[in-house]
């Protein structure tokens, strides 16, 4: 667990120094399809520590409401995860 959490902040460290490197970019007047080429490529560097994020979520918090057979904290865990599902769709 601890390594997988070390490996995420590592690469949000990674993605932070990215995105300073835009707002440089941005300041010296670079051209315009280079920066967006470096906003695609945080966005998907985002979009992957996400989905590990929810991939962890469902293999652990999701995994314990199912086993602990509380119906309330099953129901709970199902509403939330579709909720961020239904927000990385719009």
């Amino acid at each position: 667990m601890r390594e997988g959490k070390d490996k995420r902040l590592r690469r949000l460290a990674r993605i932070e120094g990215q995105v300073r490197g835009i707002a440089r970019m941005v300041a010296d007047e670079r051209y315009c399809i280079d920066i967006i080429t470096q906003i695609a490529a945080v966005q998907a560097a985002l979009r992957k520590v996400e989905s590990e994020i929810l991939e962890n979520h469902v293999s652990h918090c999701v995994e314990h409401a199912i086993q602990s057979g509380n119906a309330e904290e099953q129901r709970t865990k199902v509403a939330e995860l579709m909720e961020v599902l239904n927000r990385r769709l719009r």
